[in-house]
């Protein structure tokens, strides 16, 4: 375990003017605190705050975040409270000591909708006082490199955890080194053969190649030397992480990787870097497409760089990258390294603020901008996800604005970038000066210029082609603003009619003021829940005149329908039903009244739509065919849309079947693995819930699935979402859904 004094040295290596008697005083405070506490391994707690301070020492931090890093578990492990620690060690370390107090109390190993809350939590935490973040890093390194006295599942839990969220925000923080350390833990937890199978491999490789390493050093320092330019060469392997998720990201072998070798050249000046690459493209052939130039545009996280990789000695493929001193620092420790974190007295004490200028922080801020837009914690941590993980392209805007976007990103994501009003509206792009699909792949340096409409909306298929946070948040908030639209619509027509049949004036005026009757905020509101069925029309129509009485409700058979609900729904044959009309053209049914529908007389036919039909617990709508019939749709039904332009076709029906025994057409989609009495367990399943088979089509996708269609009737909702549940729970059953027309 580390000694006093040995920490006090560690700070003072960077910080000369560091107050020894603090950390002094915080190395007695934790150690009295955490008495004799020990963790998994047998060892003294105490020991595990003290290796988080001597991390967060290696990143050169200052004195309130080390002394914070000791007493980051002493409020909730141990007697200590937080006045406490505010009065002994001050208002400022103790504001961070509550921060990380708060985010241990997070449980990050949990379901994915509290992970993404927790996550949530987690930024909200660090946005004022990014330090915070940085102790818990230096907490969840030191926790990972003891990972291995944990229980098995806890353990595949937390490295799973860490390579999703942890090690992914320590590279968008610029803190490389501890980026790729994580990456290395969890990646030996979670697949240990695989790790040690290419530790191994890279021992081997090592061996063979310190010669040649030595060789190249020696060679490019001679050059660089020769042209007037003092460098300082150094060679090293790739981490396995990274040799693993190259082999699967291009699908290639070990042997066929030809950049495992990796080359560091750090000069004086930025000048000098681009004088080095003058000495090694002239002095090699460089590989196409593999030069990158982080200096002159920086990564979001400040990584400033110039990459390149050439044919070198022997006819060995070389990656070299070309830096100076001060950008070397901030590639290995990130934020905690940036030049705005120094005092401007130049005495090397680290400032308590963050520099706010740092675009690591701004990545940060921008990320917390997305919890205000009302997305699911499931939505934000994908989001947040997609935003961690992703490299970088720079692209500009006609006016030159400079916009980075993940690799892959199209102009649909560059259009959101932009503004969110300017993704809505987007219908085409030019790139380069030239029209261009808006799915097509934007490149390094593109100009990218989009074209806008104002009565464009964005399809929804587009959320599954985008890949930035932002423009998944933004569509599918759009596209459920155009469902509630449809709906809306949908809900005013149905009141019209319910309000015109009940002999009343409708307006929204007279609907306003019956908001609080039908405790809804607005009139939109009240459209777009009768239009999803949340809501009777004759109780929309109720409220606005209490006094009214739903003749239909109370059991009369005299007076107008007032109500938007149908009559009852008979059975007269195998897939049709009858709504039979009085003489004044009101359909009847068992006795009660219907929706009158003017004009008509007789019988008219009611079927169901193809291709999934409707059954009782769906929301339905009637379609009115004149000469053909009613057409019953569930109101889910992608085919609804055909009729939009048409709203006089739209009845509104509803379901009157109790007690009845009758069984309804449903359509199921299933993909099955192959496995002799598949088919006998998806059969098996649909009996025990009272349903029946009516046909059955197979098409086998691959030798290993089968893609299974099944229509069945079933006697309501209940029943089929049983079914459907059940189906889902089993081994050979890998994906099912219900299929609506």
């Amino acid at each position: 375990m580390m000694r006093q004094y040995e920490l006090v040295e560690r700070v003072k290596r960077y910080n000369p003017s560091t107050n020894e008697a603090l950390l002094n005083r915080a190395y007695v405070y934790a150690m009295r605190a955490h008495g004799t506490q020990k963790r998994a391994s047998g060892d003294p707690f105490f020991a595990h705050p003290l290796e988080v301070a001597a991390i967060l020492t290696d990143l050169h931090l200052d004195d309130a975040t080390i002394v914070a890093a000791v007493l980051h578990d002493t409020v909730e492990d141990t007697a200590a409270t937080l006045d406490e620690i505010r009065e002994i060690f001050g208002a400022e370390i103790g504001a961070l000591v509550d921060g990380l107090t708060k985010l241990k109390r997070l449980d990050l190993v949990s379901k994915r909708a509290v992970q993404g809350e927790n996550f949530r939590k987690l930024l909200l935490a660090v946005a004022e006082d990014v330090r915070v973040l940085l102790v818990k890093l230096a907490d969840r390194t030191h926790n990972m490199r003891t990972l291995h006295f944990m229980r098995d599942d806890k353990r595949a839990r937390i490295a799973e955890e860490t390579l999703d969220i942890y090690a992914p925000l320590a590279g968008r923080m610029g803190i490389q080194e501890m980026r790729d350390e994580l990456e290395d833990l969890a990646f030996r937890t979670l697949k240990p053969e695989v790790y040690a199978t290419i530790a191994r491999r890279l021992e081997d490789l090592s061996a063979k190649s310190s010669n040649v390493i030595e060789s190249i050093e020696h060679d490019l320092t001679a050059r660089l030397k020769a042209r007037g330019l003092e460098a300082e060469v150094k060679g090293r392997l790739k981490r396995p992480y990274s040799i693993w998720s190259k082999m699967e990201r291009k699908s290639v072998a070990f042997e066929q990787l030809s950049d495992i070798v990796g080359f560091r050249v750090i000069v004086g000046t930025v000048a000098e870097c681009y004088a080095a690459l003058g000495v090694v493209h002239t002095s090699w052939p460089m590989v196409p497409g593999r030069y990158k130039d982080y200096v002159s545009t920086p990564k979001q996280n400040d990584y400033r760089s110039i990459h390149t990789t050439v044919i070198g000695p022997k006819r060995q493929r070389v990656e070299l990258q070309i830096r100076t001193a001060e950008m070397d620092e901030i590639a290995e420790y990130g934020i905690a390294a940036h030049a705005l974190y120094k005092e401007a007295s130049g005495s090397g004490e680290v400032h308590p603020r963050l520099a706010t200028e740092s675009g690591a922080f701004q990545w940060l801020r921008r990320t917390i901008e997305l919890l205000a837009e009302g997305d699911s914690p499931e939505e934000f941590l994908e989001h947040t996800k997609l935003e961690l993980f992703q490299d970088q392209v720079f692209c500009f805007t006609p006016k030159g604005r400079l916009i980075a976007l993940p690799r892959g990103a199209t102009p649909i994501d560059f259009a959101y970038a932009v503004h969110t009003d300017v993704g809505n509206s987007a219908v085409g792009a030019k790139i380069n000066g030239h029209l261009t699909p808006l799915l097509h792949e934007l490149a390094n340096g593109d100009e990218v210029e989009i074209a806008c409409s104002d009565g464009a909306s964005p399809p929804a298929a587009w959320e599954s082609l985008v890949v930035t946070g932002k423009a998944r948040a933004a569509i599918r908030r759009a596209t459920r603003a155009a469902v509630r639209r449809q709906y809306a619509g949908l809900g005013r027509q149905i009141l019209d009619r319910a309000f015109e049949r009940a002999g009343k004036s409708f307006s929204e005026d007279k609907l306003r003021g019956a908001l609080p009757r039908l405790a809804r905020a607005s009139t939109e509101d009240v459209f777009a829940a009768v239009g999803r069925g949340e809501m009777f029309s004759g109780d929309v129509v109720k409220a606005v005149y209490p006094d009214f009485k739903d003749e239909r409700r109370s059991g009369g058979t005299g007076g107008p329908a007032a109500s938007g609900s149908a009559g009852r729904l008979s059975r007269s044959g195998d897939q049709t039903m009858r709504l039979t009309f009085s003489a004044d053209g009101t359909a009847q049914g068992a006795g009660q009244s219907a929706i009158p529908i003017r004009g008509l007389a007789g019988d008219l036919p009611v079927s169901f739509a193809p291709n999934g039909g409707a059954v009782p617990g769906d929301r339905i709508v009637g379609i009115l065919t004149p000469g053909v019939g009613v057409t019953i749709y569930p109101i889910q039904s992608a085919a609804l849309a055909a009729f939009d332009n048409e709203p006089e076709r739209w009845l509104d029906v509803r379901w009157d079947v109790d007690g009845s025994q009758e069984r309804f057409p449903a359509k199921i989609a299933l993909e099955s693995i192959n496995e002799p009495g598949t088919l006998a367990q998806i059969a098996q399943v649909i009996a025990e819930h009272d349903g029946n088979i009516d046909n059955v089509s197979m098409k086998r996708r691959t030798q290993d699935f089968t893609d299974i269609a099944i229509d069945l009737s079933v006697p309501d909702l209940k029943h089929l979402t049983a079914i459907v549940a059940d189906l889902r729970g089993k081994r050979t059953v890998s994906r099912v859904e219900r299929v609506n027309g």
